[in-house]
């Protein structure tokens, strides 16, 4: 399995409750390219619950958001024509975050979460997702993810 995109996040900006992959208590969620289109593959818990059963909404929009940033990065990093981690370090965050509900999402199956880059700017990505379960689309969203403001990255990753 190669490294996610998160992965390749410096230390210092890799707290993240959704991605992060140095916030122990998170979702560590993991994209990759499949083709075109990103993929990352995330299995609810029990804590995920928003009624016996079903997953919590907000876990649902956390998954394409996260995903969505991320996406994004992986994105700018092509559009440059640059390897993932590379310097200076390319990180998004959302702009604006949009998530249509579809259908109730099940616990006890894995959420496979696909994201389109519909747009690459100097400065701006906006990436579309699904969120599927059980082969079933559950959920759609659009991120807007913007370069991260300079004054937001710590010292050490400039």
């Amino acid at each position: 399995m190669t490294k996610a995109f998160q992965d390749y996040y410096p230390d210092d900006l890799s707290h993240c409750y959704g991605c992060g992959r140095l916030n122990e208590r998170g979702l560590q969620l993991k994209s990759h390219w499949d083709g075109e289109e990103t993929v990352a593959v995330f299995e609810p818990g029990p804590q995920h619950m928003a009624i016996p059963g079903y997953v919590y909404g907000g876990l649902i929009a956390s998954l394409i958001d996260c995903h969505g940033t991320g996406s994004a990065a992986a994105a700018a990093y092509r559009a440059e024509n640059r390897p993932l981690g590379s310097d200076p370090p390319l990180r998004f965050v959302t702009a604006s975050l949009a998530v249509d509900y579809l259908r109730p999402t099940p616990l006890g199956v894995p959420l496979e979460v696909r994201g389109r880059v519909e747009e690459v700017k100097e400065r701006k990505v906006v990436v579309s997702a699904t969120l599927s379960a059980a082969g079933q689309v559950c959920a759609t969203g659009r991120v807007v993810a913007v370069k991260m403001p300079e004054h937001l990255i710590p010292a050490p990753s400039r």
